[in-house]
């Protein structure tokens, strides 16, 4: 396993609140990190504060049991996809959703540069809909 396979998978193994550090000490200071069109928190944002101001934050206060769990990654190069599942309650409706994701990442000298999501939003905003 190549060092930034095992450093990411490690993002991936804890609880959420773990796995969030591991990754914020994993990204670049310049790192792109793009929420896929139509997911709740769509957009690209830039460096580590706008990623957690705009994501992780939103996802910790938002969700009960919020986790993204990896079961599968394909390596290239520095190219990194994981591919998952998200689950959680949505605190607002208290509905529950499992949702399907692949994350596919860059690294740059050791260091996550670049994330781009896929997933299934359809099925995250159906748990946030009353």
């Amino acid at each position: 396993m190549s060092p930034n396979l095992e450093m990411l998978r490690s993002t991936y193994e804890g609880q959420s609140g773990e796995n969030a550090t591991r990754l914020l000490d994993l990204l670049t200071s310049d790192a792109e990190w793009v929420e896929a069109a139509g997911f709740p928190y769509a957009g690209t944002f830039r460096g580590p504060d706008a990623i957690v101001a705009n994501v992780f934050k939103r996802l910790a206060t938002e969700w009960t049991g919020y986790r993204a769990e990896a079961e599968s990654y394909l390596e290239q190069g520095d190219q990194i996809v994981a591919f998952g599942f998200y689950s959680g309650t949505y605190k607002e409706t208290g509905r529950a959703m499992r949702a399907a994701f692949a994350h596919h990442y860059t690294f740059r000298d050791g260091k996550i540069a670049r994330m781009v999501q896929y997933v299934d939003s359809h099925t995250v905003r159906q748990a946030m809909q009353a």
